[in-house]
């Protein structure tokens, strides 16, 4: 290999890849890092919370451990749709705080490089741009990559610490209505 070749590649950006774990919110295909997702389970009881915004649809108790729901398609200005059998939660674990997101349904797991992550262009969508981690063309359709740090570390999600430290979410009570 000649010199000038060998600089040519030194100078080159190394390409690092990455697993993403991507799902289905309606027509639109999004992905998040794997490396904060603990477990997917299919959507179950989930005891609701007052006076809370309506994407977080209350609590789950999970072995033992309660936990914040939030559906991602009302946190996005969606429309609201009725949970079905495909409907998931995927438990992540984002710096030591377990939360579950809503999503109409996982799709798979993907390994993207660096190089085929494409920044988020500058448009208004219903998405803020700042969760948005790029874009990748995966065959025909578009992924959306979302920064789910920095979505459950924005200032609403301060309301988590609320929810985990109100003792009486612990177990739905029978007969107990939320009004």
């Amino acid at each position: 290999m000649a010199a000038s070749d060998k600089d040519d590649l030194d100078k080159s950006e190394p390409t690092e890849a990455k697993e993403y774990l991507t799902f289905w919110l309606g027509e639109e295909y999004y992905g998040i890092d794997i490396l904060t997702v603990q477990e997917i389970r299919t959507y179950g009881q989930v005891t609701s919370i007052a006076n809370m915004p309506n994407y977080i649809k209350g609590v789950m108790n999970l072995r033992g451990v309660v936990i914040p729901i939030v559906d991602i398609r009302l946190k996005f200005n969606l429309p609201n749709i009725s949970y079905h059998d495909m409907t998931v939660v995927i438990i992540l674990n984002i710096d030591q705080r377990i939360v579950g997101i809503v999503v109409d349904s996982v799709a798979d797991v993907l390994l993207l490089d660096n190089v085929d992550v494409q920044p988020p262009p500058d448009f208004a969508s219903a998405l803020d741009t700042k969760y948005i981690q790029g874009l990748a063309s995966q065959e025909e359709l578009m992924l959306i990559l979302i920064h789910i740090k920095k979505l459950m570390n924005s200032q609403d999600m301060a309301l988590f610490d609320q929810i985990e430290s109100d003792s009486t979410v612990l177990e739905p009570q029978e007969g107990r209505t939320h009004e």
